[in-house]
């Protein structure tokens, strides 16, 4: 079925509308059901986030080869729905299952399943890997793949609210429709060029549970302070904590608990009585007198109360050294230039901070030192460093040149 000939026949995406978005639960085990011995599905999500803590999940997209997409209502006003066959689906582990830019619907699968998709595909990863460039957005890969502009003017539409016009649910259906084109286009690529394992090992870090569990004493790291001391970091780690603990308690956005602004004039100040803590930005006098002001007093006093010993310390980057500059900045060629002979995304290889690492430690273990880096780029710098290859110019082409 063609989404993009039904979103301009209304008359036909009518007739066919119970076919592609699922209200019950009989529909969604039967769907499910349909997909047990296809080999892969492509999957997004719909959700909204800007009043909530948690994502709010709203709309749940599955195609299978076929194309035949179905949105699955997860708000359906007709019965609650279980998505337990969902959840089956996701953890077939003869099913492949391929999103783009996974992290965000990983996040909300895991969240309310306890589990991450196996086994996983990431058409960004595999985009920026076949030399789609280091962003490998979605709207650019449908254009140069699947020729066709996609109308974005949906995308940020209310979710949640219900009857879902037919323009959102072309839109929403479009999305893993055109991902099945996407991935069978970079697989081919991927075979052409054997970087299966390449895609593979990048993947694999999206399927660990720590990258979606949030430790709340480990929140404060995401704050920006300037020249902060020990004891500074102490009274942040257990403000950033509070936050987190209230903003998940509450399922709100923690910058409705506090912005972080605020959290850091508070690390900074330590207010211990509501006349102090009046004159801190973001703090009304309503809150510094009520029960939340002595809430964040009570919080501040438990960090100013932690050993000296306990405290957090800096983490300061170990400056590079002036004499690296000159160096950095031939490692950065020498990384263009792989980038440019491989078809591979520069920044998918290896960052500024890669490169810093390597050059203050060459005899340590790092990114550029393993695995497929290693083979395209890490190789050539660990030669270039020990004097045994140049960059050199040949009638207007930049070539490298063994010594």
């Amino acid at each position: 079925m063609s989404i993009k000939f039904l979103f301009h026949c209304p008359a036909r995406w009518a007739k066919q509308q119970d076919m592609t978005f699922i209200t019950t639960n009989a529909e969604l085990q039967a769907f499910c059901q349909s997909l047990a011995n296809v080999p892969f599905i492509t999957v997004d999500t719909e959700f909204l986030r800007e009043k909530t803590y948690y994502a709010k999940l709203c709309l749940i997209q599955i195609s299978g080869p076929d194309k035949n997409a179905v949105a699955i209502d997860v708000l359906s006003s007709e019965e609650e729905i279980d998505l337990t066959p969902v959840w089956d689906l996701m953890n077939n582990d003869k099913i492949l299952k391929v999103f783009h830019a996974a992290r965000q619907d990983l996040e909300i699968i895991y969240t309310l399943s306890g589990k991450i998709p196996t086994p996983l595909y990431d058409t960004q990863i595999a985009a920026m890997v076949c030399g789609y460039g280091e962003q490998a957005g979605y709207e650019a890969l449908v254009a140069d793949i699947c020729k066709i502009r996609v109308d974005k003017s949906s995308q940020f539409t209310d979710w949640s609210h219900r009857p879902l016009s037919q323009k959102q649910l072309a839109y929403a259906l479009d999305d893993v429709i055109h991902l099945v084109d996407i991935y069978l286009h970079l697989e081919e690529h991927l075979i052409q060029k054997n970087r299966h394992q390449w895609v593979s090992e990048e993947v694999s870090a999206l399927t660990s549970p720590s990258l979606y569990e949030v430790d709340p004493y480990e929140t404060w790291h995401r704050l920006k302070i300037r020249s902060p001391k020990p004891r500074d970091l102490a009274v942040l780690r257990e403000l950033a904590a509070w936050r987190e603990q209230e903003a998940i308690r509450k399922d709100v956005p923690r910058s409705r608990i506090l912005k972080d602004e605020t959290l850091i004039d508070l690390a900074y100040q330590r207010p211990t009585n509501e006349k102090d803590l009046t004159r801190i930005r973001g703090i009304s006098a309503d809150m510094a007198k009520g029960k939340f002001g002595k809430m964040v007093m009570d919080v501040i006093t438990k960090g100013l109360a932690i050993p000296d010993s306990h405290c957090p310390a800096p983490d300061i980057k170990k400056p590079l050294p002036a004499k690296f500059a000159p160096v950095l900045e031939i490692l950065k060629m020498l990384l263009r230039i792989q980038s440019s002979e491989n078809d591979v995304a520069a920044k998918l290889i290896a960052s500024s901070n890669d490169l810093e690492s390597y050059l203050q430690d060459p005899a340590a273990e790092n990114l550029i030192s393993q695995g497929w880096r290693h083979e395209i780029f890490g190789q050539y710098a660990k030669q270039m460093m020990n004097g045994e290859l140049a960059i050199t110019i040949d009638k207007n082409k930049i070539k490298k040149l063994k010594i």
